[in-house]
């Protein structure tokens, strides 16, 4: 992921400024550095037409729009992206293939729904294998046209104020089997150019390439008393990455975003704040076909390491030891309706960076031994309804994060302590068998403690997180539960999406300046 939110970047970001400067020139800089990290957003989730070579299905039997995930689809991923029944080997040695063609029927069959069962019917002649093994290697391209109710500043960058129309982002991908238990999705994202003029002491802020969402699994079953499990290992380096439903961080809405329109810039730790910085590893289990539990440990990544992968590392400071990452959810179903109820969480010490630099004003790799911790708590719900010919689809996630700034309020005088909140709420309707036409209305709000230090940079000194709007998109996928043309090797979606601002980063005044037009055509091959 290109940009790197949340409020420990921005404690980052403050520290940059604050150690050594005086007043005028740190509340210029701070401005200055704030309106660069809040350009941009996540990258966006994905869906592979190398799963669809693998499965021998349509992009419908997973996704009710790509990337939103089905029943199956997220049964798919649980299973460790390792089911088969398309026309290919699954694996590259003959001797670690499975059933496919019984795998995916398998799978269904757990979903105890007819009208799933029936969506997972494999287009004739497609079930089985030929022998011949292709590399579940993928791509995608987002073409995208960016307007901004006001011009913003592109100084030091290839744009113009407004009206931007930009390849970004371009990702390559190997999603599918590599063993009978093993399999993996990774992903290699070019961003383009940042947006705005990047910090001149930071020599890795214009990395443009990088490693992105990277999630390699184990998996198995086994029966627990009377009950079926499917129980596995994740390695990945994102947390929530691995998550099967969409109401998680990582695959949250919206799926495509411009990497060239504001953003607000404050989030808590599990909302992608370590996207990329960090490698950890975990246990999982799906008991029943019922509830789901995980427990992931997670370190930062070495700051030598991280710029080999194209990471900034002075985008995240690094962690004390392992960062603990948890998730628990029940799905309820009967019929065509799908009820998820569950809470994640994540705690971290961190120890934030000194701003020390070299001769040449370069910053340096030097953290303080005093951390502060973020203790962050979430739920959320899902619901979904599958139609003859539609998907219904509910979400809701609520994100508290408590704040323990024991190094941040002792070196650069924020507040001891803070919280900071995260509400979205989302409905979606997908409709149509073929030529599916969806439509989607997201709530999002983000509030918190005032912080002065903090928050001072913020438009009209509001000292605040404060941030909240809506999110309105209609998009089209001419094939989405039938075979396309060229299938499996290619799938587009095209998409007009609208973000309007109530209150952006403290500002009322205004946060309408940020609102966004984005026209998109999303390219997967």
């Amino acid at each position: 992921m290109f940009s790197i939110r949340g409020q420990a970047h921005l404690i980052g970001a403050a520290q940059k400024i604050l150690a050594g400067a005086g007043v005028v020139t740190a509340t210029a800089s701070f401005c200055f550095v704030f309106s660069a990290v809040t350009f941009g957003v996540t990258t966006p989730a994905d869906a592979l037409p190398s799963f669809a070579r693998q499965t021998g299905q349509p992009c419908g039997t997973c996704h009710t729009d790509f990337p939103g995930l089905t029943p199956y689809g997220r049964r798919f991923k649980i299973g460790g992206y390792t089911a088969g029944g398309g026309p290919y080997r699954t694996t590259l040695f003959p001797d670690w293939m499975d059933e496919g063609k019984d795998a995916l029927a398998a799978l269904a069959r757990n979903i105890k729904s007819d009208a799933a069962a029936k969506s997972v019917t494999a287009k004739d002649g497609q079930q089985g294998t030929s022998g011949i093994w292709i590399p579940p290697l993928a791509m995608m391209a987002i073409v995208g046209y960016t307007h901004t109710q006001a011009p913003q500043d592109p100084t030091g960058s290839p744009y113009k104020a407004n009206d931007n129309v930009v390849v970004s982002p371009a990702s390559l991908f190997y999603g599918g089997a590599i063993t009978e238990h093993i399999g993996a999705f990774a992903q290699v994202t070019y961003n383009g150019a940042p947006f705005g003029m990047p910090d001149p002491t930071d020599p890795y802020a214009t990395f443009q390439w990088s490693w992105d969402n990277t999630d390699i699994r184990y998996a198995n079953t086994g029966r627990l008393g009377n009950m079926d499990v499917v129980y596995g290992i994740t390695a990945n380096n994102s947390p929530s990455v691995q998550d099967p439903w969409n109401t998680t961080p990582a695959w949250g809405f919206p799926y495509a975003g411009s990497s060239v329109a504001p953003g607000p810039a404050a989030a808590t730790l599990v909302d992608g704040t370590y996207a990329q910085y960090v490698g950890g590893v975990g246990a999982y289990a799906y008991i029943n076909d019922l509830v789901y539990l995980e427990l992931t440990g997670y370190r930062t990544l070495d700051f030598k390491t991280l710029p080999k992968l194209g990471v900034d590392p002075f985008g995240a400071a690094p962690f004390e030891g392992v960062a603990p990452y948890w998730r628990i959810a029940i799905e309820p179903h009967w019929g065509n309706h799908w009820l998820e109820f569950g809470a994640f969480g994540m705690y971290a010490k961190v120890h934030p960076f000194t701003t020390a630099t070299d001769s040449n004003g370069i910053l340096i790799d030097q953290t303080f031994p005093e951390t502060d911790r973020f203790n962050d708590v979430a739920f959320d719900a899902q619901y979904q309804y599958q139609g003859d010919n539609y998907w219904i689809t509910l979400r809701g996630t609520y994100i508290h994060e408590n704040q323990t700034l024991d190094a941040s309020s002792l070196n650069f005088g924020t507040n001891p302590t803070n919280t900071l909140n995260t509400f979205r709420a989302l409905a979606s309707l997908a409709y149509g068998n073929d030529n599916r036409i969806v439509l989607t209305g997201q709530y999002f709000n983000t509030w918190g403690s005032s912080d002065a230090t903090l928050y001072g940079g913020n438009p009209g000194c509001a000292c605040s997180p404060n941030s909240d709007g809506y999110i309105f998109e209609i998009a089209y996928i001419p094939f989405i539960s039938s075979f396309s043309p060229v299938w499996p090797w290619a799938n587009v979606r095209v998409g007009l999406q609208y973000t309007y601002y109530n209150k952006f980063d403290g500002d009322t005044t205004f946060a309408h300046d940020n609102n966004t037009l984005f026209g998109y055509v999303w390219f997967a091959m």
